[in-house]
């Protein structure tokens, strides 16, 4: 065998690098099913059935089309695995196959590319580590731009990915004269709510995702959520139609209210493609085109496709960069030191603040929430708390069904809990229960009021707001975004009233047991 061709559950693309000069003759394509990865971190029961469903059928299409597929498949019963870890089945195909050489697309998880190297090393085997096509930007074209810079900031990155991609551009300048309509996408619903408005396209499981269910009912019904009522694309037809089902019904709402929230409305007007894209059954470029065509036939406002167009080609891979400029270091920056434990209700949702219950709710039922309720909701409560930060990451790896390492760490431990001390965030996205009030309807029927620090009534995300600014003020105080934040401290210090919230907070944390 000339190469030990591996294709990883989170690069089911069919451009992808892995098939460039692929000779049936002499090379194997190789998956796997891997337990280790699935129950390492205890993983939501549908980011079980949305990882294998979507890998078995990359598998069958890949051998319709006339390539050989080496695959390792779980079954309901443990005793049949191969092997416990991805390590473990890889070791055992090199001692039986004995290839020249092991060709795999950059992977999604620098431990897995650690573990790789590890084991092509321990062989004595060449490991070829090709780019991944999927993404806009190479890791040597971001490592450039980074280079030298005191600070990453995401506009100046985003701007210059506008500018090479010719992407709603007009010349050498952005169309409408401006590079981010971040100001216009920022709007409360109105308060009579959302209206009438339908859920992402939905998909019934075929054979296929129905034998993957039953296998996570044997094996994994320990886990968070419920593989009951799984509905995502799990191929690249399937996320087309989810796509083209966003532009034509949602796109225009989008940029508008994309910060958004509403009780028991979990989507609004987000794509849900995010699954899609990790997965890699989606190229982000047909997305960027879809979503300028609507613009150019006029039924898209600008300020909805830019917001979306900058949440792919800026935000997304602003942070695959940061992912692998700073890795593996980056894993364990702890600005502020946090060490407590995620709180149950993360897990299970049981917990009187509506907002909290809310997000948990839909994430347990969907394996998904919108940014803002990942920020401003469940990360800005972590935060506050003082959560590990990793910690964090952990979680929002096992419940999300899109988290991929790479996309996780840098949104949960960066942006979310600034534990990198601001390489992605300049400064932390921490607020009062005024802001969730702002933009939703969450704080209505709420036992808490928001408005209040302290007493019976007060609000815990507001009460652990300003003792985490209290706490940490000395860090905070270096930091210019963070001036006018800072500035009741000082007054609430004066008066006493500081004295009443840290007593709060730690009646909080002895509640939760953190």
């Amino acid at each position: 065998m000339r190469h030990l061709l591996l294709i990883l559950g989170d690069q089911l693309d069919r451009d992808s690098a892995i098939f460039d000069g692929y000779d049936p003759q002499q090379d194997l394509l190789w998956m796997a099913e891997v337990d280790h990865e699935i129950a390492n971190v205890p993983s939501h029961q549908q980011r079980i059935v949305l990882f294998l469903s979507a890998m078995r059928h990359f598998r069958d299409e890949l051998e319709e089309s006339g390539k050989q597929v080496a695959y390792h498949q779980l079954t309901s019963d443990p005793r049949k695995d191969q092997g416990k870890t991805f390590g473990d089945l890889l070791r055992r195909t090199l001692q039986d196959e004995q290839p020249a050489a092991i060709r795999v697309v950059l992977p999604g998880d620098y431990r897995v590319k650690r573990e790789l190297q590890t084991i092509a090393q321990a062989h004595q085997i060449p490991l070829d580590i090709l780019p991944d096509l999927h993404f806009y930007a190479t890791v040597n074209e971001f490592h450039k731009f980074a280079q030298g810079r005191k600070s990453l900031l995401l506009e100046t990155f985003y701007r210059q990915m506008r500018k090479k991609h010719g992407l709603l551009m007009n010349g050498h300048q952005p169309l409408g004269g401006r590079w981010n309509y971040d100001h216009d996408n920022r709007e409360p619903l109105p308060k009579r709510g959302p209206g009438k408005i339908g859920r992402p396209t939905s998909f019934t499981p075929d054979k296929i995702t129905q034998e993957v269910m039953d296998l996570v009912e044997a094996r994994y019904a320990d886990h968070p959520g419920t593989a009951e009522g799984f509905d995502l694309p799990v191929t690249t037809g399937q996320a087309r139609r989810m796509l083209a089902d966003f532009v034509g019904k949602h796109l225009a709402d989008f940029g508008r209210y994309e910060d958004a929230m509403w009780l028991d409305e979990p989507f609004l007007h987000h794509s849900r493609l995010s699954t899609s894209l990790n997965l890699k059954l989606l190229n982000p470029r047909e997305c960027v085109a879809a979503a300028i065509e609507a613009y150019e036939n006029q039924s898209a406002p600008l300020a909805s496709v830019e917001g979306f167009v900058r949440q792919i080609v800026g935000w997304r891979e602003f942070i695959r960069g940061i992912y692998w400029t700073h890795m593996p270091d980056y894993a364990e920056l702890n600005y502020f030191q946090h060490d407590a434990a995620m709180p149950s209700f993360f897990w299970d949702g049981q917990t009187d603040m509506q907002c909290i219950q809310q997000s948990v709710k839909h994430v347990l039922r969907f394996g998904y929430v919108h940014h803002i309720q990942r920020l401003m909701v469940l990360g800005n409560l972590s935060l506050t708390l003082g959560v590990d930060p990793y910690a964090f990451h952990q979680w929002h790896m096992a419940m999300y069904l899109d988290a991929v390492d790479w996309v996780s760490l840098p949104n949960t431990l960066g942006m979310s809990q600034h534990g990198d001390g601001g390489i992605v965030g300049t400064k932390p996205y921490a607020s009062t229960g005024n802001y969730i009030h702002k933009m939703s309807n969450f704080c209505g029927n709420c036992r808490y009021n928001y408005k209040q620090a302290v007493g019976d009534n007060a609000c815990p995300i507001t009460t652990l707001y300003w003792d985490f600014l209290d706490r940490h003020y000395d860090q905070l105080a270096n930091n210019s975004r963070m001036k006018l934040q800072l500035k009741p401290i000082e007054t609430k210090r004066d008066t006493g009233e500081i004295e009443a919230i840290r007593h709060q907070a730690a009646h909080l944390r002895q509640t939760w047991q953190v």
